[in-house]
Parts: C-alpha cells; structure tokens; sequence
C-alpha cells in the first residue's frame, strides 16, 4: 500500500462486469481485492481468463471463497479496511432463478446480509450494490424511474434483488453505513456471460444456426455499454455521499429485439435466420432506465452507442476464438 492508495473490496469480480471494474481500478493505482467462488452457472475458465492478468498485479488479491462462508468474508475483510465495498457477487440469471427459488434467495439475500454485517463490523466507508432493472417487473410503456412501485417481480431473481436493496436500507438506517444501490440495465460488451443474448446471438449466426425469438420481436431493452456501466460503479465510490440512494444505470435508448439482431447482422456482415417462440412468463415486455437521477449525483452520461457497442463486442469475440479453437487441439 502507498500513502493516499484507496481499498477496495469487490465480490463477483471474475465476472462480466467486476472484470471490467477491476481494470479501471488497477490503471488508478487503487489496491483490489476479489471475493470470488468461480460458481459454475457458466464456464469458469472464462472467469479464470477474465483474472488472468489481474493475478499480476501487486495491487490485487484473490480470495476464492463464497459469500455464504463467514471464514472467506472474514479473511477479505483482513485486508482492509476498506473504503468502499462493491457487493456484484450474486445468482444471475431471471430464468434459471424460477427452477431453483431456494438457492437463488440463499445466495442472494443471506450471502449479502453477510457481507453487510462485516462491512458495518470492520467499517467500511461505503456499501456500492449490485441491483437490477429485474425489480421493476412488467410495466406499460413509460420509463422506469427509482421511485417507482417493485413490489411485483417476475422471478425470484427479481425478488433477490428487491430484497437485497431492503436490506441495505435497514443497514443504512440502523448503522449510518452509506450505501449506494445501483440498478444495472442490460450490460453488454467483451467477457459478457455466454448465456446471453449478444454472445449466443453472434453464435447462432456465426455457424449458421436459427435464433429463437421470443414473442412478436417488439420487446425491449435498454442495453448499457459495460464501460458505461462500469464509469456509473466508479463514480458511486468517489462522491461526496452520506445516506442511501438507489440509482439506475442504464442508456435510456431501449432497442428492440429485431433491432438488435440487424445490428449484429451489420456488424457481422451476415443474415440471421429466425424462429419465433412464445414469450416466457418471467421475460419483462421492455427495460428502459430514467437517468435522470445518475447524472444529477454521478454525472453519469452513457457515451457509447448500442452499434459501436456490438461492434467492440465482436471485435473483442474474433481475437478470444482462434485461442479458443487452440486449446481445444
């Protein structure tokens, strides 16, 4: 540690997301440490690759562990204290967390509990959580603003996550721990989970396969560039703040569904070929964040556009699968 070094502890930052944070924090001179489990709901090489680099840092460290295990949150926290805690470390996924309720609510809601209660025990400056657009649940057309009713999720990833804010403003409340909840809207980019709509996407048209569209195409979502997103993560440690507040972080452009597909069919230079399926209980009609409230306190103003997002996405998926292809050899 230098004089002036700020430390901060990540959970989940093997992840899409906590990648890209940890890159912007290490280029600062900051001292990161990664609370991870390296689960396997997706491939965990690709977590493995995303730290990689990070490994050789001297201003890094790695501790696996879950955040339901009190001994690995206690050995994170001895390396602070810290100055901000960025709890991104959850069960994603809306649909999956219909099949297995119980571990989605435990991880989710117990795991972050947990980490609240050792952020307020060893004193860290400020709690910065992971949120979601998913809380906002089915809506009629309008955009979705902070102050808007979340009492009817659709999934119980939904309902993790409305939980989980709850429980930062009862730490907020009986503790004084600052905390800034941050409701992400469909981040994309480079190490995005595979599972989702961009990466399996450009798979599909790739080897020529059909891409399943659920409903008439007309849903939508406010996709947010994951450098965006993460410049929204970034400014939430440094203002001047005290209280609680829940901010959206998202790009206030919804594209729709068929949107999407030709923009990754311009970029590609290849035709998509489609069949349409009916629309899934938990699947929300459209995401679209009010940013208002991120550019008064975080002078958050998303900059990149959905296509130079795509564009940068398949760029980054080109260079990552000859070495793929390699390793399979």
């Amino acid at each position: 540690m230098t004089k002036g070094q700020r430390k901060i502890l990540i959970t989940g930052a093997a992840g899409f997301i906590g990648s890209h944070l940890v890159d912007v924090l290490l280029s600062n001179g900051d001292f990161v440490i990664n609370l991870d489990n390296f689960n396997n709901f997706y491939d965990p090489q690709i977590k493995r690759k995303n730290v990689q680099e990070h490994l050789n840092s001297a201003n890094y460290r790695l501790v696996e562990g879950d955040i339901r295990d009190k001994v690995k949150i206690e050995e994170a926290f001895s390396f602070g204290p810290f100055d901000a805690v960025v709890h991104l470390a959850a069960m994603a996924g809306v649909r999956p967390s219909i099949e297995n309720p119980t571990l989605y609510t435990d991880v989710n809601v117990n795991g972050t509990q947990l980490l609240l209660d050792a952020t307020i025990k060893n004193r860290a400056k400020r709690f910065v959580f992971g949120s979601s657009s998913s809380v906002y649940g089915e809506r009629a057309g309008e955009q979705f603003v902070e102050t808007d009713r979340v009492d009817r999720p659709l999934s119980s990833y939904a309902a993790t996550k409305v939980a989980g804010e709850q429980l930062c403003y009862v730490a907020h409340h009986t503790t004084g721990l600052p905390v800034m909840c941050l409701r992400f809207f469909n981040a994309f980019g480079p190490r995005q989970r595979p599972d989702l709509a961009l990466p399996k996407f450009y798979r599909l048209i790739e080897n020529g396969e059909s891409i399943e569209v659920y409903g008439d195409g007309s849903t939508k979502r406010d996709y947010t560039f994951v450098k965006d997103t993460v410049y929204g993560i970034t400014q939430s440690m440094v203002v001047d703040f005290s209280g609680y507040e829940i901010i959206n972080l998202g790009r206030s452009e919804p594209v729709n569904i068929m949107e999407m597909i030709q923009a990754i069919e311009l970029v590609m230079g290849k035709k998509a070929q489609l069949v349409y399926k009916e629309l899934h209980c938990a699947d929300v009609p459209y995401t679209y964040a009010n940013i208002d409230k991120a550019k008064k306190i975080l002078g958050y103003n998303p900059s990149i556009s959905f296509v130079d997002g795509v564009r940068e996405f398949v760029n980054w998926y080109k260079d990552i699968e000859p070495a793929k292809s390699a390793s399979r050899v």
